[in-house]
């Protein structure tokens, strides 16, 4: 709403790898669909099948009945198969309210013709937000746009470490609030107050942690009362591996060159993520990955939580254990889904765990 009351347009962007850059470079305000953990799951179901992930059944609904009626248009990635009909489901249910941008990310994204489809898909991309804002997307605008958001993607890597270091200040429900910010707020206001957090979480000594601290990894783990959980047992959270949070902020984009091509070989470039293709995933590089984070962050073990019907993450997770299961690293397991209403399990796998990571 204050976006709109600046006389701002608003793009919404549904999850993952969107060049965000483009709409800041088209004097728009990216707004990130990530579902809702306070919606019930009603109108979607009229074009969604029900094993799609309620992440994407949520993002429907919202455009459906009214939520964001106040975006001007939306991009909708394909990088899953649930994202890949979901885009059409959104184009032909939301085809008299407001364009939709469609956005197909190269399978293989290392070979040349690979990067030139990225290239063209990112040049539709930009010709689409330039029918909506009425005006040319100019190159120096998205080289600006891209040093915007390589700061905000620093300032995002430090406090995920403060946050660590501070843990008896920032807990997991903070935590978790400070980073899903950055999908709603205007890039450049956002990097400035997260700023000057750092240097407030800098200026403190360091915790004297008495819990203990795990690594989180999934798609995203943002439900406050899921968190609580953590806060209550004393679990701190040392780093994650989560789409929501820090996969989303882990690759710079060049600020040297064409900045079209600095977008493409920023996708390019981004390692270890189980929605993306590796030709060495034989290797099970992005479990050892995982299992390093653990131990690098100081963190005791892992906990996964599972978003339900997510495919590439239910299919990886046998590598995943067997990495964990080599490192000697607790971790559990969470089916999560964004219709959780009942937390009584949750509370009790987690309160185990913490005992178990406690007394090693």
């Amino acid at each position: 709403t204050q976006y709109k009351q600046e006389g701002k347009k608003v793009i919404g962007v549904l999850p993952y790898y969107a060049p965000v850059e483009l709409v800041v470079a088209a004097g728009m305000v990216p707004m990130g669909i990530w579902g809702s953990n306070n919606k019930t799951i009603s109108m979607a179901k009229e074009y969604c099948a029900t094993f799609y992930c309620t992440i994407a059944q949520l993002a429907l609904e919202m455009l459906l009945d009214g939520t964001l009626d106040q975006l001007d248009g939306v991009i909708t990635p394909t990088i899953c198969d649930t994202l890949r009909p979901m885009s059409q489901n959104i184009r032909v249910a939301m085809s008299e309210k407001l364009p939709c941008i469609f956005l197909a990310h190269p399978q293989n994204r290392f070979a040349d013709w690979g990067k030139q489809f990225c290239l063209d898909q990112y040049n539709n991309v930009k010709a689409g937000l330039e029918k909506i804002a009425g005006h040319e997307i100019k190159s120096e605008d998205i080289a600006a746009a891209i040093k915007v958001y390589n700061k905000s993607r620093t300032a995002r890597r430090e406090f995920v470490k403060l946050a660590s270091d501070h843990c008896d200040v920032i807990d997991p429900i903070m935590r978790s609030a400070v980073l899903k910010a950055a999908w709603f707020m205007d890039k450049a206001e956002y990097t400035e107050k997260l700023e000057a957090l750092n240097a407030e979480l800098k200026a403190l000594p360091a915790a004297k942690w008495n819990g203990v601290k795990v690594v989180t990894s999934g798609i995203i783990c943002d439900n406050p009362t899921l968190l609580k959980i953590f806060k209550d047992n004393n679990v701190a959270i040392a780093a994650d591996d989560v789409a929501h949070e820090s996969r989303a902020f882990r690759t710079d984009a060049s600020e040297e060159g064409d900045p079209m091509m600095a977008l493409v070989d920023q996708f390019t470039n981004i390692d270890y993520d189980v929605l993306l293709y590796d030709p060495q995933s034989n290797q099970n590089r992005r479990g050892e990955f995982v299992a390093n984070m653990v131990k690098e962050s100081g963190a005791q073990g892992l906990v996964l939580f599972m978003q339900q019907f997510c495919d590439p993450e239910e299919m990886e997770f046998p590598y995943l254990k067997k990495a964990l299961d080599a490192a000697g690293i607790p971790f559990i397991k969470l089916g999560i889904d964004q219709q959780m209403r009942d937390f009584g399990q949750a509370a009790t796998a987690i309160q185990a765990f913490a005992d178990v990571l406690s007394v090693q």
